[in-house]
């Protein structure tokens, strides 16, 4: 609805509001920024509202927050970069007190340290581990900090009610009647402000159309990439909102290596529009989509050690003499010294004590399989390079090589594969840690084996036992050693 000025009513009142908010106290804004048409409508909203109040008036922080996943579709990511610098700027000789910040996940938490270094299967929709590591925690821990510092914060986000019925709930839910602010669900003395949930998408496409961006950017340009798009991805930093959000795999503001959605068609929209060069993150992400259900691929047991067991599809046809009873099935592995956490078929069924058949479920990508996924990432890196013509494109990068390194290390990878790989694949040999290199020979190695299978104990449990122990060589006080030895031993043991 229009007034008499021939404005949007309710673009008129959230202006309106976010001035209101923003005077109320003097508890700092972390706005949530993804690139996309809801989060720039929000920036918008604040950075004009905040442009027309007093000197005087301006009295408190706004921080303006980005995820960068380290996995960002290049083009997006470089948009916002490009874009909170934009801000920032116009803040500055305007005098507006705005801060604009990219948070990243954790080395340890980042993609490829996860699923290359740790194993994890590609995520899929009922394990999305990705969501957690690499946009809720991040985020978390910058307001969290904010909130050490100021008491509360109030985090202001495009969520809209009219997004979803799903989302429409949530909101409501934390909502108290007569309340602007609602309370976030997991974050203490945080505050969630929504200045455009009553808006439409058509109300957020007028106002970014119809009103000139205050720092100068081009918002015909967002349209165009919505054009073969449906929604963007957004900031999350609540577990609830990520439930109700669904995948960004459909979006063009999500991760290149999403694999949580059956098509990609951010990467697909982009290539049919003529950006050849994202034609080798496609094929590699489709890479990582169909290897998650390989079983040969998969270790046997979960992290711990633990077993669990999986139904088998009704019309898939048994040899009787493949099935056997969970007390059989682990006789044999005892009895052949299997080491599930490498061996790639193990074709035999259990059946179990109501008569149904089952297998064995699956864990984390075996060390062999993780070994061609980062050679395939490295040789898809560098392709995109010779494509564009940019060697200083990176996917992985060489702190997440290293700690990779160190967790294979940690695996039994005594030949010390990262530096071999990296180098047969990229012709470049990097200067890696001289204390990291491998401690044992080729023919010792063959001994260890030998004498391992000789005594029936798994030469992985050795490798791993061998791996504890140099990290603590050198310590005086080695407090934490035999617990890690309880920790490996157990993670062998469980399946027996």
């Amino acid at each position: 609805m229009l007034n008499i000025f021939g404005e949007n009513e309710k673009i008129v009142k959230a202006k309106e509001q976010v001035k209101k908010v923003y005077l109320a106290d003097d508890r700092p804004w972390v706005v949530g920024y993804s690139g996309g048409k809801d989060s720039t409508a929000v920036v918008q909203l604040v950075f004009s509202a905040l442009s027309e109040l007093e000197a005087s008036q301006l009295k408190k922080m706004v921080y303006i927050i980005s995820s960068d996943t380290l996995v960002e579709t290049p083009m997006i990511i470089s948009s916002i970069t490009n874009t909170l610098g934009m801000i920032q700027d116009e803040a500055m000789r305007r005098g507006l007190p705005i801060e604009t910040h990219k948070v990243r996940p954790e080395l340890k938490n980042t993609f490829w340290v996860t699923l290359i270094g740790r194993g994890y299967p590609s995520p899929r929709q009922k394990f999305r581990w990705c969501t957690d590591r690499l946009k809720i925690d991040p985020a978390n821990r910058f307001i969290l900090d904010k909130v050490s510092k100021y008491g509360e914060v109030i985090m202001v986000l495009g969520v809209r009610e009219t997004e979803s019925s799903t989302r429409a709930g949530v909101i409501k839910s934390h909502s108290v009647e007569g309340k602007v602010l609602m309370k976030h669900s997991s974050l203490p003395n945080a505050y969630v402000f929504a200045p455009i949930r009553e808006f439409t998408m058509e109300d957020v496409w007028q106002y970014l159309l119809e009103y000139e961006s205050p720092w100068g950017g081009n918002n015909h340009d967002l349209l165009q990439l919505y054009q073969d798009s449906s929604s963007e991805c957004p900031l999350i930093v609540d577990k609830e909102i990520k439930e109700s959000a669904g995948s960004c795999g459909n979006s063009r503001f999500g991760c290149w290596t999403c694999t949580v959605v059956k098509e990609d068609k951010a990467l697909t929209g982009f290539i049919n529009s003529g950006v050849e060069w994202l034609k080798p993150l496609l094929e590699f992400r489709n890479y990582l989509a169909k290897i998650r259900s390989d079983r040969s691929l998969r270790q046997k047991q979960r992290t711990n050690g633990q077993i669990y067991l999986v139904s088998v599809p009704s019309d898939q046809q048994i040899p009787e003499d493949k099935i056997k009873t969970l007390e059989e099935l682990k006789e044999y592995i005892q009895k052949e010294n299997i080491d599930l956490a490498h061996v790639e078929e193990l074709e035999y069924y259990i059946r179990t004590e109501d008569g149904s058949i089952k297998q064995l479920g699956l864990g984390p990508f075996t060390l062999k399989a993780r070994e061609e996924i980062l050679r395939r990432l490295l040789q898809t890196q560098k392709k995109v390079q010779e494509m564009r013509q940019d060697s200083t494109v990176e996917l992985i990068s060489l702190e997440e090589l290293k700690l990779i390194r160190r967790l294979w290390k940690r695996e039994g990878d005594w030949e010390d594969q990262i530096p071999k790989i990296y180098y047969q694949e990229t012709g470049i040999e990097l200067d890696w840690e001289q204390d990291d290199r491998p401690q044992f020979k080729k023919n010792q190695i063959t001994d260890l084996e030998r004498l391992c299978e000789e005594y029936g104990v798994p030469i992985s449990l050795i490798k791993k036992l061998i791996a504890v122990e140099r990290e603590y060589s050198g310590y005086k006080i080695r407090r934490g050693l035999y617990q890690e030895f309880d920790r490996i031993l157990d993670q062998e043991i469980l399946h027996l």
